[in-house]
């Protein structure tokens, strides 16, 4: 996947992620991009370490594991630095 998949995957799974965990207003465009793009790699890190697979390319389950990273990602940055 080029930049431009990892961009646009990131984007829409920071966004979804953001919705879910309530940061939407504060994060904007860049913020959510830069979320699911950490949040890519982090789902990615737990998905293996379960027996899974992390992102396989520009599909729906890499969305998904995306997106889990992703709302790990502003759960643990929430404990870390409050709101």
């Amino acid at each position: 996947m080029g930049l431009c998949g990892w961009i646009v995957l990131g984007g829409l799974a920071g966004w979804v992620a953001s919705m879910l965990a309530g940061t939407n207003a504060r994060q904007g465009l860049i913020g959510n991009i830069v979320v699911g793009i950490v949040g890519a790699f982090v789902g990615g890190l737990v998905f293996n370490f379960f027996g899974g697979h992390g992102v396989t390319g520009f599909n729906l389950y890499s969305f998904g594991v995306a997106t889990v990273g992703a709302a790990l990602t502003l759960f643990v940055k929430r404990k870390l630095f409050g709101k």
